[in-house]
């Protein structure tokens, strides 16, 4: 299937929070007459018409009224390139709601699932052909985040994979194939262990809640905005990368893990650790991270002024 043009409908199960997000982010690339809603909700129409705009520019959002809501999934998915659910977090209702549109979709369509911890492996059980779905997990809000979590089960076909790589590449997002199921996936996986951090030590008197977020805001927020958490510490080893920065302080880091939790990572990840960070960045260059670190803080104190301009 080509992606230069979706002959096909889109077609979003559930008009929930992620699904207008994704709404949103396809009508600025598609046709709105090829995308579909499918939720049975009793006011669909008005909430969507009164919701979606809310999500979308200025000038687009007159596209909210254009295109297609229904509750009738079986009709909605016959002419589908791409069926992508976003219903409740159950497995149950995932499991059936598959096998449901297996049986009326095209045998090409793409089948994905924005779940944010029901790996495809479960959602798949009672459909005949499991190498269709994927899952594609987003950062909320999708249609302005640009990651995407891609993560296949053991039986999802490759090529069905590099069509969704494609795919959302066109549309400028950051797709990332997670190589195995996990609990999670990845970007909760790293902020939820954020958080646990976080509500410890509030929980321990140590700081309180805005503190937390202050902090946060003023640190690693704007540094991980430019640069991920290995390349950051790989650039504060200086030459020495990544494994100069554990030589420096790794007994603190080590500390804070066994304060925070007993946190263990296993043995001997040190040597695929450092050379995968040493193949990936080198030496960096350190002038270019704080021109970029620079233009963040610089970008959050203008919103916040217009902002404030704004509520006076």
């Amino acid at each position: 299937m080509s992606f230069q043009d979706i002959d096909g409908d889109i077609v979003l199960i559930g008009a929930g929070t992620i699904g207008l997000s994704f709404a949103a982010l396809h009508l600025q690339h598609q046709s709105p007459v090829k995308l579909k809603i499918v939720d049975p909700r009793p006011d669909l129409e008005f909430y969507v018409t009164e919701t979606l705009p809310k999500y979308l520019p200025d000038n687009q959002k007159q596209l909210a009224w254009s295109l297609t809501l229904t509750s009738d999934l079986a009709s909605a998915v016959q002419n589908a390139s791409i069926v992508q659910e976003q219903g409740p977090e159950n497995a149950h209702f995932k499991k059936r709601i598959w096998e449901e549109i297996e049986k009326h979709a095209p045998k090409n369509a793409l089948f994905w699932s924005s779940t944010s911890g029901i790996p495809a492996s479960v959602q798949n059980e009672r459909m005949m052909d499991k190498s269709r779905l994927l899952v594609v997990h987003p950062y909320n809000p999708p249609h302005i985040m640009p990651l995407l979590e891609l993560v296949p089960s053991p039986e999802t076909s490759e090529d069905l994979i590099q069509q969704a790589l494609s795919f959302w590449r066109r549309r400028s997002r950051e797709p990332v194939v997670i190589k195995k199921e996990c609990t999670g996936f990845v970007a909760n996986r790293l902020a939820f262990a954020l958080l646990r951090e976080a509500i410890q030590l509030v929980n321990e008197g140590v700081v309180t809640v805005e503190e937390v977020d202050t902090i946060v805001q003023s640190s690693m927020g704007p540094r991980w905005a430019v640069w991920g958490p290995f390349k950051s510490y790989h650039a504060g080893g200086g030459a020495g990368g990544l494994e100069g920065f554990f030589k420096n302080i790794g007994g603190t880091v080590q500390a804070c893990w066994d304060e925070g939790g007993k946190i263990n990572v296993g043995e001997g990840w040190e040597e695929k650790i450092f050379k995968q960070a040493q193949d990936a960045y080198g030496v960096v260059d350190t002038q270019k991270r704080d021109k970029m670190t620079s233009e963040v803080l610089g970008a959050v104190a203008d919103a916040k002024e217009i902002r404030e301009q704004v509520w006076k």
